[in-house]
């Protein structure tokens, strides 16, 4: 588990972020309840729910567990598969674990009021039901079960309704039905795409493609399907619970490549259950033919053989005795029968059992051989995987080529520029994916950064950066920003500059700003920023600063990334004016023109006015803001 790359990136060898934590917490969650479930002790049942708080206390993801152990609980009322030890495992956690939930400050009551927890109280409900169900059974004859069970299950189905009505009562208010917009967009795919676009614009939060599942589960994707059939045989409650939760975390994975952190837990579970198996079949085939081996189980064979015979005949005698004293045998006598039958017969069928599964031994050599190098390529792969991947600051960035290695260490240079070149209470605006990294390393503050909750300040940047250069300048000036910072990638083929997510600030601008429309921007449903882009987006401040002087590198003006040359080459710059550009023309940093040298024909009639007219007093003009 701790080589797996998914998790390698959050934890050591990467960003150390809370989930390297909150998936240590999952894990034991799930452990400590399977092994109440196996053993119905409640010590175990206290710790599970304790476990539970730490989950809740490290990450957001606690909804995972509240709605997969209901899940299990259910599958296992309706499998027929109910037991006081199931009972055990879950009642305590809903209780202990919702109670110590409400205690964390930003959970506090919407452990009891959203609909991410509601599946849990429902569930809890009706294992009450059935365990009570199961209580009047063993204390009751047949007949009055009956009518026990009549008016328990309507007293049930009325109590479900009314809670069910509540629920409904509570969550309709709320246009997401009590939902959080995380939750919908995991449950509904396109949902965050539509009504929340600041979801759907983080590239953690779009569908992984199959390379991806192959960087970080690698070889452990064709172990699950084997560990999955290992499960079935037999099937138990814990096997069942394994495989609800691969089951889950593969869809969840394919919805968000975040979620990759989820699945490999999973994974390296389902494929440790299947090499186990592997292993067992392989290693019981070379004892069985080992020369030593195979005549001690010869000999235990035989012995068994021979003794289940004189049972099978001693059987045989006293049952001719039996019907001999008594010509028709009770109820109760053929139980005790089959029952020795039974106990005696498993030595036999276990013994051609074992044999049925004995493979030829230089088959099974070779076999555990693979398994080994199997497992020996998948630790060349993490390793190179953490090296390569996750263990290069985010910064600094290089490609190989056939030249050797290349590397851009634009970002450091613009972030140094700005904290030698600026003011300390200067303001910097930028998209919101480069505002911890200037905060940190440019010392400068920021309009919005990486923390998404505010919408609107994101909108309000993505609508300027959507605007033209006079409405920009303007909103820019009513936030005090002195200057502004792209990241432009069509020099060097850099594929995640600012152009490339422009359609998201159009998107999320437009959420908030109704006249910032997404169409305005694309020709026939295209995006494009060659000849054929629309007036709109040749006009837009995203356009200018990215390819303001751009035609100067080649004389073609040629975006690597889209491939194609852009549309309007030659203009210049009334409201901005460019400052520093980095070596390798990644990051370029503008600065916001005061507006006594922005606009000179207002400055020069206010000068006329002022020679013509003696005796009167300037007066200043306010700053406008074009929000109120």
């Amino acid at each position: 588990m701790q080589r797996v790359p998914s998790y390698i990136s959050r934890s050591v060898a990467g960003s150390y972020d809370n989930e390297a934590v909150a998936i240590f917490a999952l894990i034991f969650t799930f452990y400590l309840y399977i092994k109440t479930l196996n053993t119905g002790s409640l010590f175990y049942a206290t710790l599970n729910a304790i476990a539970y708080f730490y989950m809740v206390c490290s990450w957001g993801g606690y909804t995972f567990i509240i709605n997969l152990i209901p899940m299990h609980v259910l599958l296992c009322i309706v499998t027929g598969r109910y037991s006081s030890r199931l009972y055990i495992a879950y009642a305590p956690l809903v209780v202990l674990g919702t109670l110590l939930a409400s205690l964390v400050p930003v959970v506090g009551f919407n452990a009891v009021m959203t609909s991410e927890h509601f599946a849990s109280f429902l569930v809890f409900i009706i294992i009450h039901v059935v365990a009570l169900v199961y209580y009047i059974k063993g204390i009751l004859s047949p007949k009055m079960f009956k009518v026990a069970v009549t008016f328990v299950v309507s007293i049930g189905v009325v109590v479900c309704g009314a809670v069910l009505a509540v629920l409904i009562a509570l969550v309709a208010s709320s246009p997401t039905k009590g939902w959080s917009g995380r939750s919908l967009s995991l449950l509904d795919p396109t949902y965050a795409s539509k009504y929340i676009p600041i979801i759907a614009s983080v590239s953690e939060h779009q569908p992984p493609t199959w390379p991806s599942y192959f960087m970080d589960i690698n070889v452990l994707a064709f172990l699950v399907p084997a560990g999955i059939i290992a499960c079935f045989s037999p099937l138990s409650d814990a096997s069942s619970f394994v495989i609800l939760y691969i089951v889950t975390s593969v869809y969840f994975s394919g919805v968000m490549v975040r979620l990759m952190l989820v699945l490999a837990p999973a994974a390296c579970i389902m494929s440790g259950i299947a090499l186990s198996a592997a292993f067992d079949v392989f290693t019981r085939s070379i004892k069985f033919q080992l020369p030593g081996a195979t005549e001690n189980s010869e000999r235990d064979a035989g012995e068994t053989s021979s003794n289940s015979v004189v049972a099978q005949n001693d059987v045989a005698k006293t049952e001719k005795n039996e019907d001999a004293v008594k010509e028709r045998p009770s109820k109760k006598n053929r139980k005790k029968e089959k029952e020795k039958e039974n106990v005696e017969k498993p030595s036999v069928k276990s013994q051609i059992k074992k044999k049925l599964l004995i493979l030829p031994l230089e088959a099974s050599i070779i076999a555990i051989f693979l398994l080994v190098l199997l497992g020996a390529f998948y630790v060349v792969h993490c390793v190179w995987a953490a090296a390569e991947a996750y263990s290069a600051p985010s910064i600094v960035l290089t490609s190989h080529s056939h030249d050797g290695l290349h590397v851009f260490d634009d970002f450091r240079e613009a972030y140094a520029w700005l904290s030698h070149n600026t003011e300390v209470d200067d303001k910097v605006a930028s998209w919101w994916d480069y505002g911890y990294q200037t905060t940190a390393m440019a010392n400068r503050t920021v309009i919005v950064d990486n923390n998404t909750w505010n919408n609107t300040h994101i909108a309000t940047v993505g609508t300027a950066m959507s605007s033209p250069e006079k409405a920009a300048w303007e909103i820019f000036n009513s936030l005090d920003v002195k200057y502004v910072l792209v990241v432009f990638g069509g020099l060097v083929g850099y594929p995640s500059d600012d152009i490339n997510k422009f359609l998201w600030m159009v998107r999320i601008g437009g959420g908030v700003f109704p006249h910032i429309k997404e169409p305005d921007y694309l020709r026939d449903g295209q995006y494009r920023i060659d000849s054929q882009a629309t007036p709109t987006m040749l006009n837009c401040l995203m356009y200018k600063l990215s390819y303001y002087r751009f035609v100067e590198t080649d004389g073609k003006a040629f975006d690597r990334v889209r491939r194609t040359e852009i549309g309007k080459k030659y203009f210049k710059l009334t409201h901005f004016e460019e400052v520093f550009t980095t070596h390798h023309w990644m990051v370029r940093i503008y600065k916001l023109k005061p507006p006594k040298n922005r606009i000179r024909g207002r400055a020069k009639k206010s000068k006329s006015k002022a020679s013509s007219t003696t005796g009167t007093k300037r007066i200043g003009t306010k700053k406008k803001n074009p929000w109120h």
